[in-house]
């Protein structure tokens, strides 16, 4: 499991504005500061797809390089995790991209609840390296049926989860019940509260990017 702000970098700075209450209303920087941060991500799990040597021809001549051969797919859960994804995509620009629509079902007497899902669009993946991102994991349960929707469009060599933040809790869920998958995330926080989310967190991400739902 990678963790972003286990190491110090300017990425504390966008981690902690997406939680300031006091920055939280300025929507667009929200977006951006997500954005971002899956932009740092990407560029972290980049170190590990495969690339090949190449030779660029310049006005003056000829340069030796590696250029990334292993272009994802990028899948993102709808709506709160698209400026997540926008900031993958501006770094693997030439990727293909999938989208699920999920969302949490109503809560029961114990605050459980089932995850619902209602759209999938999806490239084939067989083969390919896939990269799911949410801005959020809190049980986890939104990510690992994400995931197994994906499987019916073939068997990735690998997956990666990529987050802003997840929670501890969340965060084991995925390496026992995916461990197959591995975790990339912006910070890990210690709780969730009764209702499933976060703390401290930042409160709904998808309501601060784009507005309250009804």
């Amino acid at each position: 499991m990678y963790i972003l702000a286990e190491s110090s970098s300017i990425a504390n700075n966008f981690l902690a504005q997406i939680r300031d209450v006091n920055i939280q209303t300025d929507r667009q920087k929200f977006r951006r500061n997500i954005e971002r941060i899956g932009e740092i991500l990407a560029y972290e799990i980049s170190k590990n797809l495969h690339f090949e040597n190449d030779k660029i021809t310049t006005p003056l001549g000829v340069k030796e390089t590696k250029t990334l051969k292993d272009q994802p797919v990028l899948v993102t859960i709808l709506r709160a995790g698209l400026p997540l994804h926008n900031g993958m995509l501006n770094y693997f620009d030439e990727a293909d991209n999938a989208f699920i629509g999920a969302y949490r079902g109503s809560h029961d007497a114990k605050d459980d609840f089932d995850i619902e899902m209602d759209y999938i669009t999806s490239p084939d993946i067989q083969g390919r390296t896939l990269i799911i991102c949410d801005p959020m994991i809190a049980t986890g349960k939104s990510i690992e049926k994400a995931y197994h929707a994906m499987l019916r469009h073939g068997i990735p060599k690998r997956t990666y989860i990529v987050a802003a933040i997840a929670s501890n809790r969340g965060a084991r869920f995925v390496q026992a019940r995916m461990p197959e998958c591995r975790l990339y995330l912006g910070d890990l926080d210690k709780d969730l509260n009764s209702k499933s989310y976060i703390v401290p967190g930042l409160g709904d991400a998808g309501d601060l990017a784009f507005g309250e739902k009804s």
